[in-house]
């Protein structure tokens, strides 16, 4: 029969390095999250550009009168595509500055955690190691 005095807790330093890990793997996460975003937006940007200069090219050709007129079909086309890259480009923004949000809220959690973990450490010490300057 086991002995209720048997129960054994883990060491506290295991339980932080426990939470360092997980933290940390987090905020790689956060991190890579946001480089995937801001790969996809500068593809974006760099489709938007391409289109803008085609569209421009075109409507200067349709001004002197050197494309047909249903060439009329490609512009509005490209006008769709560019306002689709401005919708996303605009929704990358949201998605960027709501994972900065997570990631500054994971900071100050665990900012928070470390001083708490220092402050019972301090108050757990013995009196003449928390008498040390």
């Amino acid at each position: 029969m086991a002995s209720i005095f048997a129960f054994r807790t883990r060491s506290p330093d295991r339980d932080r390095e426990t939470d360092v890990t997980r933290f940390e793997q987090l905020a790689r996460s956060l991190d890579q999250l946001t480089s995937e975003i801001e790969a996809e937006r500068t593809g974006i940007r760099n489709r938007y550009e391409a289109v803008s200069a085609n569209a421009a090219f075109l409507v200067e050709a349709m001004d002197n009168s050197e494309a047909s007129s249903r060439r009329a079909d490609d512009m509005d086309r490209w006008t769709e595509s560019l306002k689709t890259c401005l919708r996303r480009i605009e929704a990358l923004g949201r998605q960027t500055e709501f994972i900065a949000g997570l990631r500054h809220a994971l900071d100050t959690f665990v900012d928070e955690g470390r001083k708490a973990d220092e402050g019972s450490s301090a108050a757990e010490a013995p009196e003449e190691v928390r008498r040390r300057p």
